[in-house]
This record gives C-alpha cells, structure tokens and sequence, in this order.
C-alpha cells in the first residue's frame, strides 16, 4: 500500500469514528462495519463519497442479531436510519442506490435484501400518498398554514382546543403508524391508500363529534351533513362514514376501502385504545380530539411510532411533515440539484411500467399527469369490473369442454388449485407475526381473484383452440400440468400486479418452482384470450416476457437446453422459423435462391417443410407445448465449427444419416424387386463400381426409394468383387451420393458405371388426400413446434433491439445486415454463449466485432452508451458477465488489491494465434461508471457466504477478449474488405412490423367496441351501427347513444306488408360511388326480377 493510499484511509477511518460518535454506535457494530468496509474496498472500485458506502456498511451492521438481557436476542441495535442518512449527508434516494450495490458486493443474505426492497418501498408508498394527503385534508379540513399562532400560557391553565396544523400532524401519524403494523400491505400501494382514506374518515368523524368542529373542517367540504352550517345543527350520536364520497372524489374504490376498514382499520384502532395510546371512548372509537386527550394521544402515538421505527430500522416518515426536509434528510426535493432526477420522477417510476421496445410504436408511454395512485386505483377497479359476476369455479361451458374430453380434468383441476392455494398462502404470508391471519385473508383474496381469472382465461383459450383446430380432444393440453400451474401463475402476477405495482416477477415462479421457459408459454395465451386486461398489465406481461426471452430461458437449468438438445443440439435459424414476408424487402414470398438466402438454408427449407407456407398467424396451444419432432435434422446455415454448437454440459447427439441404407440377402441383381410406397419416388442405378488402391474393383447393383423429405434409402444388393461373389457391408450414404472431390473414403474410388433413372409412383386419390394432410400436421409441427416459436421472439426481440442501436450509432442498412448475420451466427451455431448470459450481451458484442472487422469502428463506449437510452437496460449487464460457470472454492477470505477488476485483461494465457491478431480484440475499458450504475464486478466474487460456491464474472469487454472472440473470430473475418470474396451470404433481416392494438371492449352490457381504423372501404353494415368521424351524420352517433343509454338495439325500418302477409323488400341503399353502367345493369336486372 502506497504513502497516498494510508494517508486516504486515515481520512476515511477519522470519519468512521467520528460518524459512529455522532450516532452512540456500540464498538462491536463499529469494528463489523469497517472491516466489512475495508474487505470490499480493496476488491471494488467505490465511486463516490466514502462516506455514504461507510453509512451502508454501518446499516448492515447495526441490523443484526445482538444479544440481550431479558428477552434473549433482538434484531437490530436501535440505531436510527434516518440519523445515519442525515450524519452521512445522504439522501434517501441516494441510500438505496447504493445499498443494492453494497449488497451485491458484500453478497448479502436473500432475506437481508428482500427487507431492505421492503423498505425503500414502504418509503416510496408513503411518498406517493402523502402528496395525495395534502389536499384531501386541506378538501375536507381547514388549511393547516391558515392557523393563527398561539399565545404561551402555564401548564396550569386549562388546555386548548387542537388546531388544523396539529390534527394534520395527528393524521399522518396515526396514518404511517398503523400502515407498519400491517407489513402485509405496507408497501402494497392500493391498500395503504384505502388506509389513508380509513385514517381521514376516522378524523373527520370524531372532529365533526368535538366542540370546536367549525374551527376545524372546511365549510366547503361535500361530505358534510345538511344542516352542518344550521345554528340548530346537533351532532350525530355515531361515527358517520365518508370514505364513499372520498372514493369517488379521490379515484377510491368503494368495496376495497370499506374492507379494509372493517377487516383491519376498525380492529386495529380498538387495540390500540385498549393500550391506552389513544385516549377516548373503546366501544365507540371517540374523543380522542377532546381537548384533554387530544394532546396525551398525540404524545403517546408519536412516542410509540418512534419505538416501532427503531426496532424495524425504517426511515422515519414524519420528516414528510417536517418544513426544511432537507436539513432532515438531504435531497428530497432533488429537482434543483444539477444533473439529478426530481423525487418525483422517480416515484413515477417506481410504479409506472415503461414501454418496451417491442411495443412503442404503437403503445405510447402513460401518461405523465397521472399519478401512481390514479393509475393503481384505475387497475384495480378494471380488474373488479372484468371479474364482476364471474364465479371461481368452472362455468357450465367450461364444464362440458371437460367433458368432452376423453378423460375429465375437472378433479385434477380442483385438487391442483387447492395444492397451490396452500403454497401461496405459505409464502404470502409470516406465522411468526401476530398480524399473520391478516395476511392470510389478503392472500385469499389475491387467490379468489386470480382463480377466477384463470377459469375465466382458460374457457376463452379453450374455445379458441376448438374453433381453430375443430371438435378436437383437449386432453393432450389439459392434462399437462406445467400448463394448469403456469396459467394460474400468470393471474396470480396479473391481481399482485394491480395491487402492488410494478409486481415483484420472478416472486410468483420461484413460489411454484415453475420455468421461466414454461411460464412465458401462457403470457401471450392470457393476453388473447382476455380481452379487457388494463394496458399497464399488457405491457408489465410483455416485459415478463422479454425478461424470459433475453435471459431467465437461457439459465443453465432451462428446459429450453433440452429442447434445443432434442433438435441435434442446433437452434434453428431466423428462416426456419420465421415467414417469407416477415423479412425486409419481401413481398410475401422469398425466392430461396435470394442474394441473402444462402442455398444451404434453402435445402433446410426444403427438406424441413418451413417453406413459403409458414403462416404468420397465431400459435395453438398444441403447438406452444409440443416439442420437436423425434430425429427431426437440420442442416446448419454456418457449417463452420461444428464444435462449438454444443451447449456447455450437454452430451452432443449424432446426427441420423439423411439417407439411409437398408441391408438385403444377397442375391442376383436381376432377381431383386422393389416396391415403393404410392407418393414415394423410385430411384434406379445401373451398377456402382468402387476402385481400390490394389486395383480390386468392387461392382454394385443399386436401387432406392426417395422419401418424401428428401432423403434417399439405397437398397445394395449382391457385390461382385473382381469376379467373386460375397456380401460386404452397406456403403454409407456419403460414399454412394457424394462426388470425389468431397469423399473421405480411404483406399477407394467411387464409379458410377450406369444412369441414374428416377420413377415417379402416383398415388390413388384417397391415398394422394391421406398423405397429403399427414404432410401439412408433420409441417406444421415443425414450423410451429415450441422450441421455434421461442426462438422466432428471440430473432424479433433481437432486431428490434438491434435496429434502434444502429439508429443511435448512425449505422448503415448493408453493416447493421452483417451484424445481424454475425448475431444469428453465434446464436444458431455457438449457443451455449447464451447459457446463463444476456441476449443483449451478443448483441453489443456483435456490433462491436463486425464494426471493427469492416473498418468502421464503434468503441464499446459509444455502444453502452446508446444501449443505456434502451428502456430494458440494466448496467449489471455489462458490468457483469458470465466468464465461467460455478465451482467450488478452495479457499475463503478477502483478496488482496490484485482482485480489483476495472478494466479487461490484456494478456491471456493457454490462447492461440488468434492473440497476434489485432483486428479482433479490444483494448477499450468500461466507461466511468454512473451514479445510478453498478460498481465494477471483480474476476471472484467475495463476501461472507461466498466460500461455497462461487462463478467467475467480469465486465463485457473481458467476455469480448476471452471468450466471444474465440468462437467468432474465424466467421467474422470472412467480411473484412480483403477477405470479402469468402463471405458468406448475409441472412435476411426481419421487417419492422406494425402490430394494431387489438379492438377493445368500451362496455360489459353492450357490444360496443373501439378498434383500428382499418385503409380500405367503409363497410355498410347492416346488423350494427357504425360512426365513421368526419364522415357519418351526427343522427348515427345519436343512435348510438340512445342505443347505450336504454340498452336496446334500434329495430330496421318495415316495409309495407302486403296482401299475402309477406313483407316488402327493404328499400335498396344508394350506392353513391357507382358508375352510370352499373346503376343501368341494376336497372335492367330489377326490371326483369318484377316480370
């Protein structure tokens, strides 16, 4: 350690002390604190004030188990966070930042962080609702500022009436202190809202019951009695109940807020009257406004609250209350501080769902006037309207789809939901709490509400498959219970969701021990089939989805690896599973011998049936949870480097032969008769002569049979050998159809001594239509197969993501086409580069390389940077990459400052050649972190719990050199300018497809629906009413609302009935835009129908 580097410790340790001084931390606590601090310090690169990491240290260390006197141990040394905050110079949004870093770093317990995530968002959820408490207290109250200041007088004289400002006060505290004695919604932001509301009912009631009332509430305020301002005004004998005019003034839901009140509010006020924190009447929950209770109330409430923050170690939130916050806790109001984000900003975001990429150009973001509340309380009240008169149990239609089944779901379906109801209550809930049958009624809630969705789903779904696919047996989907456990999840997220948003995914999948790759096969499953789903829940189910797709599918554990395993170990290209008129510059219908279609993926094409027919419509659900078909081959778009398409850790599986030898009894060639299958192709070869070195020549009388992908089964027959007769083995497929130039055949030289005839056998009608139709299933299930529709949304997800990349870099159409060549290189040849790694991860780097490779070079500066403006951005991508898998450690401890990891290595040992060439690596280093950006990730990490097993990361720049190269450097070479000649054709680009958002349901009662103007001819409807703007009268949208307001549909015009009973023809409708040739040939056919 240099002279510099003591010095700079020195300084660090003095402000240590003098911080553990200012907050009487004990010595034990003290001396955790900074050998936790010094131990992370020489692994980590700390940005920033030490101070503010020495604050988190002290946090986690005044936060564990001490030992005491009487009650044995206690967690926590009760030393106040918001001291700590205000010693250090910290604000809170600064401590949280830092905090989730320090705990990657010092690799903290689960629990430890799940607490400390529960504690910023207790925070934050009191943020949020105490600017909505402002002005609901000043709407049903008297401004707080407006109060007259008081006179000192003698604790002897007789006490005063409380004021506004103290019964704001009182309000608030009474408000906080009850929510953190309910921990199951404390962070749950409708319910502390409808908490709030509970609080505000309970204070307008007693102040309307008190003496001074008119000095107290707003004469204003809607919610008042009649005759409130009367002077014969008497006060009413009960606590009257406002909460539903507050609901509907202050976007409340009525039957959410009334439970809250009675099951929670109610109960909780009695326990503490009964513990004589409030003073007042327990049986009728008054008086504590009186003027000799109210200040002893105030007292004792407060006092209790600070014992409460204390041993939970939360922020104390009565600092919302406070004038000068910011001498509080600096940085609450971070609007005017140069380059910080507003509180306010990040609130918003704390609750909002941004936009992903995938979806902006049709969904804008939310909107910046509403506020999380608003959005929160609109989601919910849509998620009770769409449940509305819904039973949680099967439906009669539902029940006859189970029925109808070969083998009725139904009790494996009741017995299932009750398994997992019991394991949700389980982890929802804590038993060690006193407050635990609480959180089980909430639980039960989120459960009722979710099961009732999932029946509601389900019937839709299963409806769906049955008018796609026909009166098919479901037996095969509902008998999978992977599919039962995921859609139950996937409502389950959608009613958490609403209630606490932005959701807590992956919480709901660890719960149920379910795949990520499973799961996401229902998310698009649940968005089609429910039609009235909140556009907040579309889009946090579409980022579920993406997070499952760029890398939760890709973890090590994934089925998806099996899948991929079952396919020969080969993922399958954008072509294979993707249609013709989903690429650029296409018209529907590709030509496979296209400059950007390599003739090698043609063949795949060809011999696979992922032809010009794929169809781009919605997948079943037969093909989301079939798997590939058994033995199914595919040819490779990059044959190069056969070895590195293997995942890590999975046995490879050969490859069947594409053609195939069928051994016969030896006999003359004359005497040996085939027999193809009508619709198979007969082929005929004269004789095959094989030399070999000793000149023996070897004659072979052929035939074989084409099957109908392609292949070839060669059927030998008896082989004469320099006159001799014997039988030999079978040649291989490659020795009978390959050319000389490509043999590997040692010792021997293949001959064709005769013509090659080709017979085509015609099938029957009945057996032409048979195969025909086992064709199209065959085909379609191996172009809809699962493993092809996750990998079509990975090449989406990725061009997406890719395109807006190479619009910030200001990259060109022909260089972003060979990245996108590169990025499915790697993705379809090299896949165990994905395994436990980040989509975006190979698509930086692919930037990079190809970038470099073709003389226009973008830094990987440049590149993250324009990658963090991606709303899925996260630094903890490239700041920590996967370099090698888990392993045990030989030993435990801090490192010493070698482990400090900055920047890549330049030098590597054990590499090839490749380490002579430039071109390919990169001597840059991570850009200067960010506030809001993670610390630099070392080679091992380190902390207490690491000494079990650990995996080896480091930042992206390092994967580049170490490992990506490795596997790329010989394909991307192939485009650099002086090697052009050797490139292989680059691979079609997906289009940017516009998706419509779907038409939406405007009413339950009526069918009234709000769709996409569609550019094609007004339709004249004659069954539904239609307004066009700026097109159709005023009297149809008239029409309209009258049909809405009486719920009956206007009737057509009657014609006159006639004599015979029958009615006229309805008048004929004008066509305004026909020619005066049609109006006459109607004229004439009109004519001739009346004789």
């Amino acid at each position: 350690m240099t002279t510099e580097e003591e010095e700079n410790t020195e300084k660090t340790k003095e402000l240590f002390d003098e911080l553990c001084r200012n907050l009487n931390v004990d010595e034990v606590a003290a001396n955790d604190a900074w050998i936790s601090y010094d131990s992370i310090n020489k692994n980590y690169t700390l940005e920033g004030n030490n101070l503010h990491w020495l604050a988190c240290a002290l946090y986690v260390a005044c936060r564990r188990t001490v030992p005491t006197v009487s009650r044995g141990t206690v967690e926590g040394n009760y030393v106040s966070l918001t001291k700590i905050l205000q010693y250090s110079h910290q604000s809170w949004i600064e401590f949280f930042k830092k905090m989730k870093k320090w705990e990657d770093m010092a690799d903290l317990q689960p629990e430890f962080r799940e607490r400390t995530s529960k504690l910023e968002r207790n925070f934050t959820v009191s943020a949020v609702i105490y600017k909505k408490y402002e002005p609901m207290f000043r709407y049903i109250f008297k401004d707080p500022q407006e109060d007259q200041p008081r006179q000192q007088r003698g604790r002897k004289q007789r006490r005063q009436p409380c004021t506004a400002a103290e019964l704001f006060e009182f309000c608030w505290v009474l408000f906080i202190f009850a929510k953190g004695n309910f921990p199951m919604i404390s962070d749950d932001l409708v319910n502390s809202y409808h908490l709030l509301l509970c609080a505000l009912d309970l204070v307008y009631g007693n102040a309307l019951l008190c003496s001074n009332r008119k000095e107290l509430l707003n004469p204003n305020f809607k919610g008042l009695p009649e005759d409130f301002n009367s002077r014969d005004y008497r006060a009413p004998a009960s606590l009257p109940c406002v909460i539903a005019h507050l609901c509907s003034v202050y976007d409340g839901v009525v039957l959410e807020a009334k439970g809250i009140k009675e099951h929670y509010w109610n109960p909780y006020i009695k326990k503490i009257f009964h513990k004589k924190i409030l003073k007042g009447r327990e049986d009728s929950l008054i008086g504590f406004i009186d003027p000799g209770n109210f200040g002893e109330s105030l007292k004792a409430l407060s006092r209790a609250y600070e014992e409460y923050i204390l041993s939970v170690g939360t922020l104390d939130e009565r600092i919302f209350l406070t004038k000068d916050t910011e001498d509080e806790i600096p940085g609450r109001c971070l609007s005017s501080t140069p380059g910080k984000e507003s509180t306010d900003s990040l609130q918003n975001k704390a609750f909002s769902v941004s936009t992903p990429l995938t979806g902006r150009h049709y969904i804008k973001e939310s909107n910046l006037c509403a506020t999380p509340i608003t959005t929160a309380m609109y989601g919910v009240s849509r998620l009770h309207t769409m449940l509305a008169g819904v039973r949680y149990s099967p439906s009669e239609k539902l029940l006859q789809i189970f029925r109808s089944c070969s083998k009725d779901p139904s009790k494996s379906i009741v017995n299932r939901l009750k398994e997992m109801y019991d394991t949700f209550c389980a982890h929802f809930t804590d038993a060690e709490t006193e407050y635990s049958s609480c959180s089980k009624d909430i639980a039960t809630k989120y459960f009722r509400l979710a099961e009732i969705l999932y029946y509601k789903v389900m019937e839709c779904a299963l409806e769906t498959e049955k008018k796609r696919l026909g009166d098919i047996d479901l037996t095969k989907i509902l008998e999978q219970d992977v599919f039962h456990r995921s859609l139950m999840a996937c409502c389950l997220e959608i009613v958490l969701f609403s209630y606490k948003p932005p959701g807590s995914f992956p919480w709901i999948i660890n719960v149920f021990d379910l795949q990520p790759y499973n799961f996401y096969k229902v998310i698009e499953v649940t968005i089609r089939a429910e039609d009235n789903l909140f556009r907040e829940v579309v889009k946090h189910l579409n980022n579920i989805e993406e997070q499952i797709i760029e890398s939760l599918a890709w973890k090590k554990s994934s089925p998806l690896w099996t899948g991929i395993r079952d396919a020969d170990n080969k993922v399958p290209s954008c072509q294979e599973v993707m249609p013709p008129q989903y690429f650029e510059n296409s018209t529907g219908n590709i030509s496979l011998n296209s400059p950007v279609t390599p003739s090698r993926t043609s063949e795949v094409r060809t011999e696979t049936g992922l032809g010009s027919t794929a169809s781009p419509s919605p997948a079943t659900l037969l093909d989301r949870y079939s798997s590939p078909s058994a033995g199914s081959a595919r040819r490779r778009l990059f044959p190069e480097n056969d070895s590195c398409s293997e995942p890590a850790g999975q046995p490879r599986v050969p490859q069947p032969q594409v053609i195939n030898t069928v051994p016969t009894q030896s006999m003359a060639p004359e005497t040996v008769s085939v027999t193809p299958v009508p619709g198979q192709t007969l082929v005929t070869m004269a004789t095959a002569t094989v030399t070999a070195n000793n000149g023996q020549t070897v004659t072979i009388p052929v035939h074989g049979i084409a099957t109908e992908n392609g292949a070839i089964t060669f059927i030998p027959v008896q082989l004469s050998v320099s006159g001799q007769s014997q039988t030999v083995a079978p040649l291989s497929a490659q020795t009978l159809a390959g050319s000389l130039t490509t043999q590997q055949i040692t010792g021997t030289t293949l001959q064709m001594a005769g013509p090659v005839t080709v017979q085509k056998v015609t099938p029957s009608p009945g057996q032409q239509q048979r195969q025909t139709l086992q064709g199209a299933v065959s085909q379609k299930q191996k172009k809809m197969g699962s493993l092809c529709l996750f990998i079509r949304k990975v090449f989406h997800l990725a061009s997406v993501r890719l395109r807006d990349l190479s619009d910030k870099l200001e990259i060109s159409d022909e260089l972003r086409k060979i990245i996108w060549t590169c990025f499915e290189f790697s993705l379809v040849q090299c896949p165990k580069l994905m395994m436990d790694r980040h989509l975006d991860q190979l698509l930086m780097c692919a930037v990079y390389v190809m970038a470099k490779v073709t003389q226009r070079d973008k830094s990987f500066h440049d590149i993250m940077k324009c990658y963090r403006t991606q709303p899925q951005a996260s630094s903890h991508v490239y700041r920590s990459v996967l370099l090698k898998g888990r392993r045990k450690r030989r030993c435990s401890g801090s490192s010493d400052g070698s482990g400090r990891q900055s920047s890549p290595r330049e030098t590597s040992t054990g590499r090839s050649s490749r380490d002579s060439s430039p071109v390919m690596r990169s001597d840059s280093t991570l850009p200067v972190p960010q506030p809001n950006s993670a610390p630099p990730t070392p080679t091992c990490l380190t902390g207490p719990n690491s000494d079990v097993e650990e995996e080896e990361r480091g930042d992206l720049i390092q994967f580049y050199n170490d490992i990506y190269t490795e596997e790329i450097e010989d394909f991307a070479k192939k485009y650099s300018p002086n090697r052009r000649s050797e490139a292989p054709p680059l691979s079609p680009y997906p289009c940017h497809r516009i998706t419509s958002p779907r038409r939406v349901q405007l009413s339950q009662h009526h069918s009234i629906y709000i769709s996409p103007h569609e550019n094609s001819d007004v339709p004249t409807p004659q069954d539904r009413m239609l307004y066009c703007f700026s097109s159709s009268p005023s009297k149809m949208l008239k029409d309209i609302n009258n049909m809405i307001k009486s719920g009956e549909t206007p009737t057509k015009k009657r014609g006159i009935l006639l004599e015979d009973g029958s009615e006229s023809p309805a008048k004929r409708i004008c066509q305004e835009n026909q020619s005066a040739l049609m109006r006459r040939l109607q004229d004439v056919a009109n004519d001739r129908g009346s004789h």
